[in-house]
Parts: structure tokens; C-alpha cells; sequence
């Protein structure tokens, strides 16, 4: 018989009949044996996703500023105002300057 397994939430009636559906502390315990583990992983888990985040927001802010850099290069005056002419040239011409 199958196992559905969520990592978090609850489910009261686990048997679905042609499957297991086990969410939360129950899907955690399956899989390692420990009724416990749910709440071992979270502090390495929110530490983990600190990281990805601090990381995420670095690349973002980069994507930015190198968008911005080349937008400004292409569409925008001396003064950083938008050239209309020119951007609406670039975005709805038929061909592409």
C-alpha cells in the first residue's frame, strides 16, 4: 500500500483505503524512527533557509541593479528620464532596432 506524506499539517484519519496519508510529527516519524524528529529539524531547517534567503536576496538585489544599469543605458536621458519614444519604439515595434 502507497504513503502519501505532507511535512507538516495533521490528517486524524490516515487511511485513505488504497493508501496512507501522513502529515506533520506522523510523516516524520515514518520516515526516521523518531517521534521527536519533527521538532529536532526545525532550528537546522530555519537556519538553512536564513542562509538560502540572505543568499536569494543578494542575487536579487544585483539582478536589480543590472537591470536598472541597462534600462537606464538604453531608455533613459542624461537627466535618467525615460525616453518614451524610444522605449515604446522597443517594445512594440515590429522590428527591433
Amino acid at each position: 500500500m502507497g504513503v502519501n506524506g505532507y511535512c507538516y499539517g495533521r490528517d486524524g484519519k490516515p487511511d485513505k483505503g488504497d493508501y496512507f496519508k501522513y502529515c506533520g510529527q506522523e510523516f516524520w516519524r515514518l520516515i526516521s524512527g523518531d517521534s521527536d524528529f519533527h521538532a529536532r529539524i526545525i532550528e537546522p531547517l530555519g537556519h538553512r533557509a536564513k542562509q538560502r534567503g540572505d543568499d536569494f536576496a543578494a542575487r536579487r538585489r544585483t539582478t536589480i541593479e543590472s537591470l536598472s544599469s541597462e534600462f537606464s543605458a538604453k531608455f533613459c536621458d542624461e537627466e535618467g528620464a525615460i525616453h518614451w519614444e524610444r522605449f515604446v519604439s522597443f517594445s512594440s515595434a515590429q522590428k527591433r532596432p
